[in-house]
């Protein structure tokens, strides 16, 4: 007979966003959903099961309901959030709008909110999650810093010093207020959002880290940890909560039957 809690020796189950891309693999050559090995690697490497996010047609039922399958939620990078979301016209060098990805993100990440699911944000994550709750971003951070050091190009990341504040949950789980990562992007959160904290700057003053303190696990980090595989505190982190959330739900619904 199998024991009714087998479940418990299994990862909680994160869910990834993807991009949405034209793709090419033998002889096709079709719109698919894409993500990065890293991503998911990197959850596994945690002790997670990943479960992949593609863009969609989304409802507040659908997303609650994508989310009834979830333990954890990350936001992953990609493509520039779409400027009219926070009022603005696109830049010249902001990317093409992808608002069915936006839409279907930002439906998410409120259910998530709501449901005080454990989420992590990342580089475009932080800024969907920033302006979902009302913030905007600069578009182009070379106009502000005369600097193109966070995304050189070529897809190739740049490694730069960022000061974490210690009493967060970023700066408890990486032990540090000094800490070495890889970015590319070239916008940055300018207005917060609503209950959202700054936990992280580089050091001319671009906001690198943000958490939402309403919930138990809420953070978003505009760098890429994922590209950073000998280092997962950050994907542990967010299993740990993701493992405590299940458990918290599997209690509630036992208590209800």
């Amino acid at each position: 007979m199998v024991s009714n809690d087998s479940e418990d020796v299994s990862g909680p189950v994160i869910g990834l966003t993807t991009y949405l891309e034209q793709a090419r693999t033998g002889v096709w050559d079709v719109p698919a959903a894409f993500l990065p090995k890293v991503y998911f690697d990197s959850v596994v490497q945690a002790g997670g099961v990943a479960v992949l996010l593609p863009p969609q047609p989304v409802t507040a039922g659908i997303a609650a309901r994508v989310l009834d399958g979830l333990d954890g939620l990350i936001l992953t990078g990609g493509k520039d959030v779409d400027p009219a979301r926070y009022g603005q016209q696109p830049h010249e060098k902001t990317d093409e709008p992808r608002r069915d990805r936006d839409a279907w993100e930002a439906a998410l990440i409120t259910a998530a909110i709501e449901r005080q699911l454990p989420f992590l944000g990342i580089c475009r994550g932080a800024q969907l999650l920033n302006v979902t709750l009302g913030g905007t971003l600069q578009q182009h951070l070379p106009d502000l810093l005369g600097t193109t050091k966070y995304q050189r190009g070529g897809g190739e990341f740049s490694r730069i010093g960022v000061l974490v504040d210690s009493a967060s949950a970023v700066g408890r789980l990486v032990e540090t207020t000094d800490l070495t990562v890889e970015v590319y992007h070239h916008q940055a959160i300018d207005e917060l959002g609503d209950g959202l904290r700054v936990t992280a700057r580089s050091e001319d003053g671009v906001v690198q880290a943000l958490e939402l303190e309403t919930v138990p696990f809420g953070l978003a980090v505009q760098w890429h940890p994922e590209q950073s595989p000998e280092d997962i505190r950050l994907f542990g982190g967010l299993v740990d909560a993701a493992r405590g959330y299940h458990v918290a739900r599997r209690g509630a619904a036992r208590a209800d039957a």
